[in-house]
This record gives C-alpha cells, sequence and structure tokens, in this order.
C-alpha cells in the first residue's frame, strides 16, 4: 500500500513537473506565435551553381548564388509572396569576405518557391559602389506602404564600413537606392557609423500589413549590439533619437547570461498590437562565463520586445527566453555551425503569419503561426 502510494506520489510529481514546463514555455499573450515549421518543405531555398549573370562591375558572369543563400526580407505582391534573400558567390573564404546580391524567389503559398535565375538587387556602376563594393548588399528588411510603395533597409558592406541603407520599389523588382539612412542627420554626425538592420513599424489594417506612423512620424527600430530608434517624414532620411547626452538611445542592449548576452539585432518590421509595438529580434548568447549555458555558445536565436506605442523607448515585456531557437540540422551547419535562426522576414498573407529566417548563414526556411483558434 505505501509503494502504491508512493508511486502516485512520483506520478503526480512528474505530471506537475511537466505542466510547469509546459506553462514556463508558452508564450505570453503580447508576444506573436507559436511558430511551426512545416514538415517537410524546409529549406525552401538553397544555394544554385547553376544561376548566373553578367556582373556590372567585374564585367564577366558570376554563379551569384553558388556559395551560400540566407537571411531573407518577404512582403505580399498581387496576392502572392515574395522573398528577397541574401546570396554569396565563391569570391573568398569566411565571413563577410565574398560579394553579396539579392536573389527573388515568388510563392503562392508561401512554401513553394519560384526563383528567378538572375539577383534583382546588387553592387553596380552607380553612386551607390563605394559603399557596396566588393563586400555587396546584405540582409534586407521589407515592408510596404498604403500606398504600395515597398521599402527595403539593407546593409551596404564595402569591406570597411557596414552602413544601413534605404531603397524603394513599386513591384520588388525594379528598385532605387537612396544611400545610407543616417546620411543627413545631424549635419551627417552619423554618416560612418557602423549600423544595420532597420526594423520599421507597420500594422494590420483591413487585412493588410502596411508602414504605420507612431506620433505623426514613420518610425524603425534598429541596431545589432543594441537596439535605437529612428524617426524619418518621407521613408527614405531617418533620424536616430538621442538621449539627454547628445549619444544614442541604445533602448535594449545584450543580458549577461540570457540567450541574447552578446547582442540584439533587429529582426523583421515592427508590428503595432493592441498591447503595444512588438519588434521580433535576434540575440546571440556569449562564447564565455557569461553566456547561457542552457543554449550553445555563439548560437543566434530569437526574441520579442513589447514596446509602449505611446512611449516607443519604454520596454513593457521582454522573453526571457528565445521563441524559435535552431534545431533542424541545416540550422546548425554550413556557414556558421554554432547554430543560427536568423529572422528578418515577416509578414501576414491568407490570415497567417509567415515568418522567414536564415539557416546557419547558409539557407533560407520558413516558419507559419496561424492565430486563428483551434476548432
Amino acid at each position: 500500500m505505501n509503494r502504491a502510494i508512493f508511486r502516485l506520489y512520483l506520478f503526480v510529481v512528474f505530471l506537475l513537473l511537466a505542466f510547469a514546463a509546459n506553462a514556463q514555455d508558452k508564450l505570453p499573450n503580447w508576444a506573436l506565435g507559436p511558430f511551426s515549421r512545416p514538415e517537410n518543405v524546409n529549406p525552401i531555398i538553397s544555394p544554385n551553381i547553376e544561376s548566373v549573370f553578367m556582373d556590372p562591375i567585374l564585367k564577366k558572369k558570376i554563379a551569384w548564388e553558388a556559395g551560400d543563400v540566407f537571411n531573407p526580407a518577404a512582403a505580399v505582391h498581387k496576392n502572392k509572396i515574395y522573398v528577397l534573400y541574401r546570396s554569396e558567390d565563391r569570391s573568398g573564404n569566411g565571413i563577410g569576405m565574398r560579394t553579396s546580391r539579392l536573389g527573388i524567389a515568388e510563392s503562392n503559398d508561401g512554401i513553394n518557391m519560384k526563383r528567378s535565375p538572375e539577383p534583382v538587387f546588387y553592387p553596380d556602376e552607380d553612386e551607390q559602389k563605394a559603399n557596396e563594393w566588393p563586400g555587396g548588399c546584405e540582409d534586407p528588411r521589407i515592408a510596404v506602404t498604403e500606398e504600395g510603395l515597398y521599402v527595403m533597409f539593407y546593409t551596404q558592406w564595402n569591406r570597411n564600413i557596414f552602413r544601413l541603407a534605404v531603397a524603394t520599389s513599386k513591384d520588388l523588382k525594379h528598385w532605387t537606392k537612396h544611400g545610407p539612412a543616417f546620411n543627413k542627420a545631424y549635419n551627417g554626425k552619423f554618416k560612418d557609423l557602423k549600423c544595420k538592420s532597420g526594423s520599421i513599424v507597420t500594422k494590420l489594417e483591413n487585412g493588410k500589413q502596411i508602414i504605420a506612423k507612431i506620433n505623426g512620424k514613420y518610425m524603425m527600430y534598429w541596431g545589432e549590439r543594441f537596439m535605437n530608434i529612428a524617426i524619418s517624414t518621407d521613408l527614405v532620411n531617418w533620424e536616430p533619437t538621442l538621449n539627454d547626452k547628445n549619444e544614442l538611445d541604445m533602448i535594449v542592449k545584450p543580458r549577461q547570461h540570457f540567450f541574447d548576452s552578446d547582442l540584439t539585432e533587429c529582426g523583421p518590421p515592427a508590428i503595432v498590437t493592441d498591447q503595444g509595438i512588438l519588434v521580433l529580434y535576434n540575440g546571440k548568447n556569449r562564447g564565455d562565463d557569461k553566456r547561457d549555458t542552457n543554449y550553445v555558445a555563439n548560437t543566434y536565436s530569437a526574441g520579442q520586445v513589447l514596446f509602449d506605442l505611446k512611449h516607443p523607448s519604454k520596454v513593457i515585456a521582454r522573453l526571457d527566453k528565445p521563441f524559435f531557437v535552431p534545431t533542424a540540422p541545416f540550422e546548425k551547419s554550413g556557414q556558421y555551425p554554432s547554430g543560427t535562426v536568423f529572422l528578418e522576414g515577416l509578414v501576414y498573407f491568407k490570415k497567417q503569419w509567415f515568418l522567414y529566417y536564415g539557416c546557419a548563414d547558409s539557407h533560407v526556411a520558413v516558419a507559419i503561426y496561424d492565430p486563428a483558434p483551434p476548432k
């Protein structure tokens, strides 16, 4: 009898521990998700050695996506999802030592991709060549205005300084480059600031995700080692917000012994929700004793942070655990074997959220969240 009671006791304890673990992993009601990887479809985009184009600078044909493909943006256009992804050739060895260009793929369902054989955005003999050559154009994020103007933030990399830059388009295929986002701010104070990762604020309106205004202006969260805010009146020229010391505000920073202990890099476009402004971001774990020991050293996982809508620099809530971590083999091998799920594309399509991300700097994958309650 006593043995039976003891076994029952152990069983109850097991159930309570399991329930506590599930409750701990469950997302709070302010967060977006959970996101699930569709079965047997990822990665949806991988390197292709057969894709070639005539490079306008080198004046020869280049296998422009033969190395690795990763870090995708996404947008909806004419009832299709378009994914613009970073592609590297094989011109060098090591991260950042090849030339990056942006490829494009379209999909009717957000999963099956039809790729273009040539890049849609790349270094050219234009006024941005000095900022983009030879490193290239990297890591895009895209959102659209109510009028149908697509705004893309991307990183210009000339292997000297990386800068956050802006481009616009009406069809996602023909782009106008506007140069570094902070070029004119404060009389050029941040002209040579090493910066990347612009997450412009969007909202859902009549089932469409469009760029929003906050307090009468366009706004984005940006940054790699930290998060900051920038504002704009024209979507092209951006002004970083400063604190009382006339320095960058740095409203979100890495946290020791958390999954984002090394950096907090802004992800896809931010979203206005009923509870505030939600930013999905990429957190990198440190490699030393100040890292989060629950996760592999130097791994990239994904977090979420909620800001006050009336005071956009005020953090209301922040996940202490990542909501998305590397699990699949192709997310833990490749250029970045420590493991990477790097979020840059997020679109609302057919009443679901499609999240596009880079896998270990080598592939592109998708995860989906259906906000509809289960039947």
